[in-house]
């Protein structure tokens, strides 16, 4: 019996480590985070959840082909990791233009244009962070002899994902009140934009 609760005691141990170990890893400001608030500013809470289910999504596919060895296999083929990082960098500074050159929320109509489910899709499938990010993490956990299982990671890491990036759509939308001031609106899409490039440089240089 003692040795059931010090086994269960242990294992959320684990569990609790593994996700400080991932908030820490995957939480960190990158292209798809970054963009998730830049886009939550800019267009507000409800307009952008398409576009964050999107990179939520896209990252859990990203976590899926890490646990499989597909990224391993794709990345051993001359000319993919590049493509990736080229796709990536394309549809971040698009991203950046539209988010830059977004109106004010009080002049914008229902027929505005905004980022959306397929964008945020493409842009997390195609974010090197996210492969890099996930892979340290399941490197980390490999490393420590722990006995959680692969499922109980996926379905760990699965929800972290969610959480991190809705926590990162909030922070956005939280800048929304103010972005009905055209001066304000201006300066923090602006802030927003250059920010998103500026992380997508730093993740690539790394």
């Amino acid at each position: 019996m003692a040795g059931g609760v010090l086994g269960a005691a242990q294992s959320w141990q684990q569990v609790l480590a593994f996700i400080v170990t991932a908030t820490v890893v995957m939480g960190s400001p990158g292209p798809a985070t970054i963009s998730v608030t830049a886009v939550g500013a800019a267009f507000g809470l409800r307009p952008s959840l398409g576009y964050t289910s999107g990179v939520v999504l896209g990252t859990i596919a990203v976590l899926l082909a890490v646990a499989a060895g597909i990224f391993g296999m794709l990345t051993s083929v001359p000319g993919v990791a590049p493509a990736l990082a080229i796709l990536s960098a394309a549809y971040i500074l698009y991203l950046a233009f539209r988010i830059a050159t977004a109106p004010p929320l009080a002049e914008r109509g229902s027929t505005a244009t905004k980022p959306d489910f397929l964008g945020g899709f493409m842009l997390a499938v195609a974010n090197p962070k996210a492969y890099v990010a996930i892979a340290a993490v399941f490197a980390s956990a490999a490393s420590q002899a722990d006995t959680l299982g692969v499922s109980t990671r996926l379905l760990v890491l699965a929800a972290m994902i969610a959480a991190i990036h809705v926590a990162w759509l909030l922070a956005g939308t939280a800048f929304a009140r103010v972005l009905r001031l055209p001066l304000a609106s201006r300066i923090i899409n602006l802030v927003f934009a250059a920010i998103l490039v500026l992380t997508t440089l730093l993740a690539a240089l790394r």
